[in-house]
């Protein structure tokens, strides 16, 4: 049996060929690695000036998890949006499934080399922040790390429901920012949910990037206890679960016009 005939194969195939595509677009790949890489640099004078260490936090343990934010929203979410709209008007999507590729094998081809980049910067930024901000190695590493994981499958299932309602590939920088600005704004990636008021934070920790963040933060401070770590990761599933039943009902695979 040919290796391409099995599913595995068959994503893989997609995976290698979306790689190639991505290392060519120098746009893509300015958004996908270095505007995360940069914008936490630009966060240090913010941070220095909040009272983090009253909250039991420190200066690298709320840049480093807002670093990875930054990696899931530029690297992976928005990326995302603008290569799925620009596969689907190019027909590039119509004509996979004409062939063997079914629908989720084609989604997942075309998100695996995002999402792998993803992965890959994130660690980057733990070794920068453990060497630049002293971060500490991690209390609860399985926490980080579902954190993470769950992230990248989330932001990947949200960016193909974002890129249902995008009509071209101009108009994805538009349809990306309301997701990026809430979530930067009210998910605890600039300002950690410890710092807001309570009744806000409770608001907020309901927001689909906000339990990503807290695991990942609990994941190196060690205090989230295992009901609140549920908790986080059950919001993250259900709006997982969700964005993919979207996805399977209102993706559009013909060109918006």
């Amino acid at each position: 049996m040919s290796l391409l005939t099995t599913p595995t194969g068959r994503l893989g195939a997609l995976a290698r060929a979306e790689f190639t595509l991505l290392l060519r677009s120098k746009a893509t790949l300015v958004t996908a690695v270095l505007v995360p890489l940069g914008l936490p640099f630009t966060l240090r004078s913010v941070v220095d000036g909040m009272d983090v260490e009253s909250s039991g936090l420190s200066v690298g343990l709320v840049l480093l998890p807002a670093a990875i934010g930054f990696s899931l929203l530029f690297g992976v979410y928005s990326a995302l949006v603008a290569i799925l709209t620009a596969r689907r008007e190019e027909l590039v999507l119509k004509r996979l499934r004409t062939g063997e590729l079914r629908d989720f094998e084609i989604l997942c081809g075309t998100a695996l080399p995002i999402a792998a980049t993803g992965l890959v910067q994130s660690l980057v930024l733990v070794a920068g922040s453990t060497v630049l901000l002293d971060v500490p190695a991690p209390r609860a590493p399985h926490l980080a790390l579902l954190g993470l994981l769950s992230g990248l499958v989330m932001c990947a299932a949200l960016a193909a429901l974002t890129a249902a309602v995008t009509r071209t590939v101009e108009s994805a920088q538009v349809t990306a920012v309301p997701f990026t600005l809430v979530s930067m704004s009210l998910s605890g990636v600039i300002v950690p949910l410890e710092m807001l008021p309570d009744r806000l934070a409770s608001v907020c920790e309901l927001l689909p990037l906000s339990p990503v963040i807290t695991l990942i933060r609990g994941g190196w401070t060690g205090t989230l206890s295992v009901y609140e770590a549920l908790g986080a990761l059950g919001t993250a599933l259900a709006w997982t679960v969700l964005a993919v039943f979207a996805v399977q009902r209102w993706f559009r695979w013909e060109p918006r016009r």
